[in-house]
């Protein structure tokens, strides 16, 4: 639709995939991590991802850590091996509604709520849990029983491989997504940078104005006068 970022399945949590047929499992652990959380375009991407007891995966560590060669090479041996693994999206529009911290942890609730198997405890890489709420009207529209447990854990993406494979799955959907999101939308060069920042982003933001991508609450998108407030804790409808 004209005007409004492309969404491969709009309206639905998340994208999901794994070995598993639909099951809960409390024994299993996902890890959850998030990509584009400071960028000025587009969306944020959470991915949950289960791993098995045994997994042979040489290099897996933080996806900022590796190169895009090496994310591209691991991410379909992550998924091939994965028990299961999910993303959640959360676009520009929400995010002004609710503001990026909040949306983020939408985005993981999302990514939880589509896991192909039901862990018994999320690990969350940084300081923060899903709030329970948020995670509890998540998981009761996609699965019965009571959501899982959580735990915060800052680093996660470099000493828990199950976040180290969510930051690599994250970080490789959300980089091809910008970079079919930059031929949609020419001239900002959001396949180079993936809507961060960058020099070359904020010359073209000033040259061409924002896109239906742009997050218009964030600093260098607008003018200061021109900016849009961001809810600092509202949830509003969630969609």
């Amino acid at each position: 639709m004209a005007g409004s970022p492309p969404s491969p399945r709009p309206h639905l949590p998340g994208f999901s995939g794994g070995l598993t047929a639909p099951r809960e499992e409390p024994s299993l652990v996902a890890g959850i991590d998030e990509a584009g959380r400071g960028c000025l375009a587009g969306p944020v991407v959470a991915c949950a991802a289960i791993l098995p007891s045994r997994f042979d995966l040489p290099g897996l560590t933080d996806s900022k850590l590796l190169s895009a060669r090496q994310r591209e090479k691991l991410a379909p041996a992550i998924r091939a091996c994965a028990v299961a693994w999910g993303l959640g999206v959360v676009w520009s529009r929400r995010i002004e509604r609710v503001n990026i911290l909040q949306a983020t942890l939408e985005a993981m609730a999302r990514a939880a709520c589509t896991l192909r198997a039901a862990p018994g405890l999320l690990i969350i890489d940084g300081n923060r849990t899903i709030p329970e709420d948020l995670l509890l009207t998540m998981w009761r529209k996609a699965r019965h029983g009571a959501p899982p447990r959580q735990r915060a854990l800052v680093g996660g993406d470099r000493s828990e491989p199950a976040i180290s494979a969510a930051s690599i799955l994250a970080k490789t959907f959300r980089d091809r997504l910008m970079a079919a999101l930059g031929r949609r939308w020419p001239g900002y060069g959001l396949e180079r940078h993936m809507g961060y920042g960058t020099r070359e982003h904020l010359e073209a933001l000033r040259r061409l104005g924002p896109c239906p991508l742009h997050r218009r609450t964030f600093r260098g998108v607008l003018p200061a006068a021109e900016r849009p407030h961001a809810a600092s804790s509202a949830w509003g409808a969630l969609c």
